[in-house]
């Protein structure tokens, strides 16, 4: 479930309780948190309403100016049903304060390390984590097609797989690209160490 800039902003300041999104079935479960670039974000009440149901209250409690504003934001996704759903703001991104680490005690590196071996074994692509770690520590802020062509990785698999490195606090997504956290600079130099 994404947001814009703006709502994000809003959902941080208690400004924005609301969202609304037209789905052919729900993608978020109430009590769940996301992860966005404000912070945590947690998922209340859920629920189906026909637009007749949205007041101009409920618009402006979702980011909007009006219920027209509102209604125009689903025009790109004519059919589904129009879910209500209750948001508020959770917490910092766990992950912030996880990449700035630089320490890591030795159970703490195996651990990690054990994390990675896991992620390459139950991979198909096979070991993959460590290529990807240094291909984005040699090319700071290169973005995901570029880290495709030279890794032989599909853009999406990647994309979708630096996000699993990302939720291990080893590297940090840019606008454009990505490079290593503290803690994945750090997690590379101890690595080399062993080798």
């Amino acid at each position: 479930m994404l947001f814009k800039g703006v709502h994000l902003q809003g959902i941080k300041s208690g400004e924005i309780t609301l969202a609304f999104r037209k789905w052919q079935k729900v993608s978020v479960k109430t009590g769940s948190l996301l992860h966005t670039s404000v912070g945590l974000l947690e998922i209340g009440k859920i629920e189906a309403v026909s637009e007749n149901d949205i007041s101009d209250k409920e618009a402006v409690q979702a980011g909007f100016t009006e219920k027209k504003q509102l209604l125009k934001s689903f025009t790109h996704n004519s059919t589904g049903t129009i879910f209500k759903i209750s948001v508020r703001y959770h917490a910092e991104d766990p992950r912030i304060k996880l990449r700035e680490q630089t320490g890591l005690s030795e159970q703490q590196f195996e651990e990690l390390k054990g994390r990675l071996e896991r992620l390459d074994l139950y991979s198909k692509q096979g070991h993959w984590t460590e290529k990807i770690l240094l291909t984005i520590k040699d090319n700071p802020n290169l973005h995901a097609i570029g880290i495709a062509k030279l890794t032989g990785f599909e853009k999406e698999w990647l994309k979708l797989n630096i996000r699993k490195l990302k939720n291990l606090g080893l590297t940090i997504s840019h606008n454009v690209g990505y490079r290593l956290s503290p803690l994945g600079e750090h997690f590379i130099e101890e690595l080399k160490g062993e080798q």
